[in-house]
């Protein structure tokens, strides 16, 4: 038997133990009460994969000579079984597959931090199983892809959008509080100033680490797409043959291509990663990101300002208000590129989300002058 494990692990283990119980308990649950024959069949099945589950787990316990409570359900998995119950389960779905997507990247990891023996095996073999209740749950919801994977990338349009955005609502409202304030002139002009230049500066280094961040997760992902690989090669033969089956590839031929991409790994994981991943080349680095992001941010701030280095008194105010409110409207135009959204009604809202950033600032900064007098 291999070395005793440490407490961490062991904590892992038990919160496995429960959470194959819990799995257990809702599926049986989910199935007694599912009036579509076939899928209460797919839930008692799944259940009772799950019931082997938590017994391979109270098998690791004995052969460690390890105590462990009996599981029951806990309150939470009750409750979604009342859920279910009462409401169906097609209202658990997706819960239920983020939980099994869970389960797949745990057990992964369980398996590659662990020592070999039986909890070693009973790692990867569950993830090969939770992978597979994982895909049963997906063909139910009608869901392409592992649902243990979450990428996403942005856009250079899109940060320059967002980021103008910010910067514009942010200085605006910022220019509104030192006019409300009634300082000198001057001071509007230094405020507005050393605004754009904190807003540009936080939104570039919040772009930076975006990035960074981003960079980090695909990294991530892509090394576990390559374990998967490497550990369920069966199942991600069969995922990349039905991704060529949906691209109008014949059966047959779809699955005489998913073999023979499968037998280089590297060619496998470059077409995982573009087929199932939809992650392709990065748009930008971290420092792109941030001077695209800072850049955008610096203009839209900037705009509000532009009038009291070119005019003074009542006009500039006045002029700084038009043509604020005229870029909210513009922003939020070009933000409906992105939500799908009316142009007419996303400009309209962004011009009143500018009109209240304007009138709260200018409140603000008349209310603290009277009361600071």
């Amino acid at each position: 038997m291999s070395s005793a494990p440490k407490p961490e692990m062991i904590a892992q283990w038990r919160h496995h133990l429960q959470d194959e119980a819990d799995a257990t308990f809702l599926y049986r649950r989910l199935s007694d009460h599912e009036p579509n024959q076939k899928k209460k069949d797919l839930y008692w099945r799944m259940s009772d994969v799950e019931d082997r589950h938590t017994e391979a787990w109270r098998q690791v316990f004995k052969e460690y000579d390890i105590p462990f409570k009996e599981p029951r359900p806990s309150l939470k998995s009750r409750f979604l079984a009342w859920v279910g119950s009462h409401f169906g389960a097609e209202v658990l779905l997706s819960f239920l597959l983020r939980e099994e997507g869970k389960e797949v990247k745990s057990y992964l990891e369980l398996y590659q931090n662990s020592e070999p023996g039986r909890s070693k095996e009973t790692a990867l073999r569950l993830a090969k199983e939770s992978a597979g209740h994982a895909e049963t749950l997906s063909g139910i919801a009608d869901i392409e892809g592992e649902p243990w994977h979450n990428a996403d990338s942005g856009g250079f349009v899109r940060n320059v959008v967002y980021g103008f955005n910010d910067g514009l609502t942010a200085n605006f409202g910022l220019v509104a509080g030192v006019i409300g304030a009634a300082v000198e002139p001057h001071m509007i002009l230094v405020t507005g100033v050393a605004g754009t230049i904190a807003d540009a500066l936080s939104m570039g280094s919040s772009g930076y680490l975006a990035a960074k961040s981003e960079q980090e997760v695909y990294a991530y992902e892509i090394e576990m797409e390559r374990t998967e690989i490497q550990l369920m090669p069966e199942l991600e033969t069969e995922e990349l043959a039905l991704i060529y089956q949906a691209r109008g590839i014949d059966r047959e031929q779809a699955e005489e291509l998913a073999q023979d991409v499968m037998s280089d790994p590297e060619r496998a994981l470059e077409e995982k990663v573009r087929e199932e991943l939809k992650i392709g080349e990065p748009h930008a680095t971290p420092m792109q990101e941030a001077w695209i992001t800072g850049s955008a941010t610096a203009v839209g701030a900037f705009i509000p300002v532009v009038p009291f280095l070119l005019m003074s008194g009542a006009t500039a105010m006045w002029t700084s208000f038009a043509i604020s409110m005229l870029s909210h409207f513009a922003v939020g135009a070009a933000r409906s590129l992105f939500t799908g959204r009316s142009i007419f009604r996303s400009g309209g809202d962004m011009l009143v989300v500018g009109f209240g950033v304007a009138l709260g600032g200018y409140l603000v900064g008349d209310l603290m002058v009277r009361w600071l007098m």
